[in-house]
């Protein structure tokens, strides 16, 4: 489904990553595992799974340990991407300088992100994953967890065409 927007990677010796992405949500069982999960499934289908690591967090510790939300998984799983080896873990102080990317999925989550972040330099690593889609009205991914079911189909939609926008974005300015 991604790759007809993408061209294929040429294949590279070179294994370690050169780019490393951290999707960024509150508790980090919904949004931020679908855009983990999609994202790696999309860099896979593009032959650069080895160029790009990528991971999630929560900016809240209420669900370290836990998989995603079942209604995640299965909203994904739907599309072809299996969330079940993810587990929820908080974003740590080291996250800042361990990534170069550290998107988080609304503004509450982006503003606790820059009051988390200890060192001035590394601020501008974090930014809204929505702003990779700017052909898109919404700003943030909101978030399903109180919702129904058109909810996460709406979380998926919005991360799908964030995450095209991030990967072109990525192969542009890394070069990859």
């Amino acid at each position: 489904m991604f790759a007809r927007f993408l061209k294929k990677a040429p294949k590279k010796t070179q294994t370690a990553a050169q780019v490393r992405v951290l999707f960024v949500c509150m508790g980090n069982i919904c949004r931020s595992p679908v855009a983990e999960g999609v994202f790696r499934h999309m860099l896979e289908g593009v032959g650069l799974s080895e160029k790009i690591h990528v991971d999630s967090a929560g900016t809240h510790s209420y669900h370290i340990g836990a998989p995603p939300d079942t209604r995640s998984q299965a909203t994904a799983l739907h599309r072809g991407v299996d969330l079940r080896q993810l587990r929820a873990r908080r974003v740590t102080e080291a996250d800042f300088a361990n990534f170069d990317y550290l998107l988080a999925m609304d503004r509450d989550n982006f503003e606790h992100l820059l009051e988390l972040c200890q060192d001035s330099a590394l601020r501008n690593r974090v930014r809204l994953f929505m702003d990779f889609a700017p052909h898109l009205p919404e700003r943030e991914v909101p978030d399903p967890y109180y919702g129904g079911p058109s909810g996460f189909d709406r979380v998926m939609d919005l991360i799908e065409e964030a995450a095209q926008g991030l990967l072109l974005h990525i192969r542009e300015e890394h070069r990859l």
